[in-house]
């Protein structure tokens, strides 16, 4: 019998660790995630968004994989009860300077065949999003909401119910390729274990660059940066029925701002995009020495630094002002304001950064000596957490 192994127990690692078991019955899986619980960061700390494929470039893994991602998870929320509400989505342009952004957008959304998809006026967009004002917009009915972290739970119990194993509170502290074999080390050092597997799967998220020695390849390099969730106030929350975002800004892989609703009633502001001191910041900003050092000695980061520092020193200031945060905000539903908000949550994303300072906007996977590293897989890697493990299995072990 073979082994495969699994670093990570977010969705993304889960959904591989269930796919290996669907296409190749009798290998014995085993799941490594260090926490205690599954889906406890990137899962865990999302918009709950399934994306319908509207801002990736055409013909790249993420446009490709969205589109298969959204139906696959569409169809096993229903199979396992699961929540899955198509609230729809606007894209919003305000104002004539946005309206090339606005335009190119539109024709992408249009070869990747979002389902539904129609361009609308600004009369339209008060009969949908009847708080929210704009030139034109781009309605996606089909873009939805759910809740990931009961999606990762689901798999996890799939994985279990179909005999593979699932280890809680495992950190991988080594992995070691000896005698045609894999040894995956964890736990603690004084009290560490190991497991010896065939095939190794790395699904590490905000820490998928410490296994780089796994493929050789340096680069790209993790860089997190923190997200920051406003929370509207109950007497304004019915403002805005499903989701409202901007254009967004073509020279970064994040969204902008947007107003967000969430499978248990609330409705969310943000995130915004401010550079994290720690990988798993989602409490305070304490930094962490480690992940300082990381990002200092990374050439990449500081080359990241020098092209896009005054958008860092934008999204700062939001970060610290309410107001400041709000006032994009505001451009798109004028009725919700600083004083209708509160902080809420946080998130932090693991975005890669290429030696030259640019940020990896599409997929990465990699392979070498069989051990698979999913080197970067942003937003919107849990809608197409499912079409992922695909792509990885068929990438490890070939079509069936």
């Amino acid at each position: 019998m073979s082994t495969v192994g699994v670093v990570g127990g977010g969705i993304v690692g889960l959904a591989v660790a269930r796919e290996v078991i669907r296409r190749r019955p009798g290998t014995r899986v085993v799941v490594l995630e260090k926490e205690d619980r599954l889906g406890a960061h990137q899962t865990g700390h999302n918009s709950g968004v399934v994306h319908a494929g509207i801002y990736y470039r055409p013909g790249s893994l993420k446009a490709t994989l969205c589109a298969r991602g959204r139906d696959l998870l569409k169809e096993y929320c229903a199979e396992r009860g699961l929540p899955y509400d198509e609230c729809g989505k606007l894209v919003v342009a305000v104002d004539e300077a946005e309206r090339g952004l606005f335009d190119a957008l539109e024709k992408t959304a249009r070869e990747n065949a979002v389902p539904g998809l129609r361009r609308v006026d600004g009369a339209e967009i008060a009969e949908i999003e009847p708080y929210t004002s704009g030139l034109a917009a781009l309605h996606s009915p089909r873009t939805a909401i759910t809740d990931y972290v009961a999606v990762a739970r689901a798999l996890g119990a799939d994985i279990v119910a179909a005999g593979g194993e699932v280890r809680l509170g495992a950190p991988v502290s080594d992995v070691v390729r000896a005698g045609g074999r894999i040894e995956v080390r964890y736990g603690s050092s004084d009290g560490g274990r190991s497991v010896a597997v065939d095939r190794l799967v790395v699904c590490a998220g905000l820490h998928a660059d410490r296994f780089a020695h796994l493929d050789g390849e340096p680069s790209p390099r993790i860089v997190p940066f923190r997200g920051e969730y406003m929370t509207v106030v109950p007497a304004k929350q019915d403002l805005v029925r499903g989701m409202v975002y901007p254009v967004p800004d073509p020279r970064y892989p994040f969204l902008g701002v947007h107003f967000t609703r969430r499978v248990t009633g609330e409705l969310e502001v943000g995130p915004n995009a401010v550079l994290a001191l720690r990988r798993e910041g989602y409490r305070g900003t304490l930094p962490s020495a480690g992940d300082v050092r990381d990002i200092l000695t990374w050439p990449g980061a500081w080359r990241m630094g020098a092209q896009h520092w005054r958008t860092g020193i934008r999204e700062m200031a939001g970060s610290v002002s309410k107001r400041v945060y709000m006032r994009a905000a505001q451009r798109y539903v004028p009725a919700i304001g600083a004083a209708d908000v509160v902080r809420g949550r946080a998130g932090v994303r693991a975005q890669a950064v290429e030696l030259d300072g640019s940020l990896l906007d599409d997929f990465r996977i990699n392979t070498s000596g069989g051990v698979t590293v999913v080197r970067n897989a942003p937003s919107p890697a849990a809608t197409s957490s499912l079409a992922i493990a695909e792509h990885v299995v068929e990438r490890a072990f070939g079509r069936p």
